[in-house]
């Protein structure tokens, strides 16, 4: 397997439609995934001493973070009002290799900074919300 780009790694926001369109988040220069789960541990006296786990059970979840420079795209405006209403919407994440991992995320967190001279950039957290599958 050969390495890929990173930037090949984008984050892409859903129209709210049916079928769902999924527009680029423009601006982006850096993306973060995170999967997590929490066990079950199901260990007991019949364990020989070592811990046991319950396979398929506990909690999973996914995160998503990006940085980037605010370009005013419409993909933009939706994450931002999705952030300001508390909405869950439709996200997707796309990899050079052609993977797709889709989910339904909250926007937890999106911060705005800006210097004099400079441009207005952005940072944004997503949790996930309901099982994320990879295609």
């Amino acid at each position: 397997m050969s390495a890929e780009k990173g930037s090949a790694f984008l984050l892409k926001v859903g129209d709210g439609a049916n079928p769902i369109v999924y527009a680029t988040v423009a601006g982006l220069r850096t993306t973060q995934l995170g999967v997590n789960g929490e066990a079950v541990n199901v260990t007991s006296k019949d364990s020989g001493g070592w811990r046991e786990l319950l396979s398929g059970a506990g909690l999973r979840s996914v995160s998503v973070a990006g940085a980037g420079v605010f370009t005013g795209s419409a993909a933009e405006v939706r994450i931002r009002n999705n952030a300001l209403g508390g909405v869950i919407d439709d996200y997707e994440l796309s990899f050079e290799s052609g993977e797709r991992m889709r989910g339904r995320f909250l926007v937890a967190r999106l911060d705005y900074a800006g210097d004099y001279n400079g441009e207005r950039s952005y940072t944004m957290s997503l949790e996930s919300s309901g099982a994320v599958v990879s295609e």
